[in-house]
């Protein structure tokens, strides 16, 4: 009879201990976008988007004013996520680069401290990011995202867990079905910097339905989350990988490019909050290693905010840096934000500043280049443009939202233009960044207008010619210190 009462004792206490351990441990999923800028949701102000499902999420957790991506571009922006560290300390700084198996990659360590770890949905970091997970699926449906609530029910039971769920909405091209509403070219909004015709409106509209298709699909997890009652044993993310696939957003160090709409869910753990600390996107994989109680890496560069989802007015960092590399067309920016200022400095002033997103592939950005060939474009729309750039440009953010004013050669600033020139000089210096003696050339030379016409894009000389990676003559994929982060 004793060994019997022994026996049942040690296996409640089993099942106890167990119950504890699951609830120190939370559960993660991020949901990442594909090419969503921060603004288009109705929760950040969009009076256009029907987003219903994540404004409610927002009321009920916290939402990010001030998150900030380490690269408006693709796969770069993606490693920079999985692994915490700068796209030029990750050794895939370009787009179509894949993460060398020499960097960390989070999951793997919330692994070894007992999760379940899957990826499904877009992928696009390469081969070496697998190891992170034990399941990694391509997705289903046209936003890759109709199999995820099947695996969060399928999941295994006795484990924590950590989703990286991958949409590919809003990337182009557009597929419309019947998950999102769809918009009316003459409701959008359209922004100063492209031009407001019909194809425009037309090309914004479509996108719309495919950022308010994700909002379908947050819902849809919440909904099971709460049906599995565990809701409150998860934290839930919402982010996007780079802005909107349109001129002077996608790659660019604007707002519009690299700054993301970031919600954060987990009720009975956070309030309903907004906060405007800042945040880097390599600060994820430390905030989530913390919370989870799992080792972090001392290879990421990123530090956690897990103390902001205590108290949104509480700051982790004082400065956010960014770079813009080779997407198509060659570049080397870099950018810091501090306080309501955002600096970008141009080390390849003397060429257009182009992506595909914004030379004459895309709709809107094939009517941008025929109206400006027409001489219809105003100040706003020329920045495109520009041959050669503005080498150096200053923004005060909280006045100027689109970062149309140029404040670099403003006397007023002059103080403030120091402060960030040495800023970034220093992150450059303590991070091994470099501007690549042999760069990549552009994927095809960029359209141009003569007599009034659009010369189109010369032919691809081939289909990814990556050649010298920023970094490289520094060897920053050893370099392992984060730059300034506080005053």
């Amino acid at each position: 009879m004793n060994n019997c009462m022994n026996r049942l004792r040690t296996i409640i206490a089993t099942i106890v201990l167990a119950s504890f351990a699951q609830a120190k441990q939370p559960n993660f999923i991020i949901f990442i976008t594909d090419d969503i800028s921060w603004n288009d949701l109705g929760c950040y102000g969009s009076k256009v988007a029907k987003t219903p499902h994540l404004d409610r999420m927002a009321n009920e957790g916290m939402l990010f004013h001030g998150a900030y991506l380490s690269i408006s571009s693709c796969s770069p922006s993606r490693c920079s996520i999985i692994s915490g560290r700068y796209p030029h300390n990750t050794g895939a700084a370009e787009l179509h680069t894949e993460l060398p198996a020499d960097q960390p990659v989070f999951p793997e360590a919330l692994q070894v401290a007992g999760y379940y770890t899957a990826l499904s949905g877009k992928h696009h970091m390469g081969k070496a990011v697998n190891r992170g997970f034990d399941k990694v699926s391509g997705g289903k449906g046209p936003s890759k995202s109709a199999d995820w609530v099947p695996m969060l029910r399928e999941r295994p039971k006795d484990k924590p867990f950590f989703f990286w769920f991958a949409s590919s909405d809003a990337h182009r091209g557009w597929k419309l079905n019947d998950k999102a509403p769809q918009y009316k070219p003459e409701d959008v909004e359209v922004p100063p910097y492209l031009y407001d015709g019909p194809v425009t409106r037309k090309d914004l509209a479509e996108y719309m339905h495919e950022v308010s298709r994700t909002d379908y699909y947050v819902g849809q997890l919440r909904k099971e989350l709460k049906k599995q009652g565990i809701e409150k044993d998860t934290y839930i993310i919402y982010m996007t990988d780079n802005g909107r696939p349109f001129p002077r957003c996608k790659t660019r160090l604007y707002d519009s490019g690299i700054r993301t709409p970031f919600l954060i869910a987990r009720p009975g753990t956070i309030a309903p909050s907004e906060t405007h600390s800042l945040i880097s996107s390599i600060d994820i994989s430390a905030t989530i290693l913390e919370l989870a109680g799992a080792k972090k890496d001392k290879r990421i560069q990123g530090v956690s905010f897990a103390p902001i989802l205590e108290s949104p007015k509480v700051t982790v960092r004082d400065y956010v840096f960014a770079e813009h590399n080779w997407h198509v067309y060659q570049a080397h920016e870099r950018m810091v934000r501090f306080g309501n200022f955002l600096y970008i400095r141009n080390n390849f002033p003397n060429q257009p500043n182009l992506s595909y997103e914004s030379d004459d592939y895309t709709p809107a950005g094939a009517e941008l280049w025929q109206a400006h060939a027409a001489g219809k474009t105003n100040p706003n729309q020329h920045q495109l443009f520009a041959n050669p750039c503005p080498s150096e440009e200053l923004f005060q953010v909280n006045e100027d939202p689109h970062q149309l004013s140029n404040l670099a050669d403003d006397s007023k600033h002059a103080k403030t233009l120091k402060q960030a020139r040495a800023l970034l000089t220093k992150w450059v210096k303590q991070t091994g960044d470099s501007i690549p003696a042999n760069p990549t050339p552009n994927r095809h030379d960029p359209p141009r207008i003569e007599d009034g016409k659009i010369l189109p894009p010369g032919k691809a000389k081939t289909r990814n010619p990556h050649a010298e990676m920023p970094g490289a003559s520094k060897n920053a994929t050893k370099i392992n210190h984060p730059g300034p982060i506080k005053e």
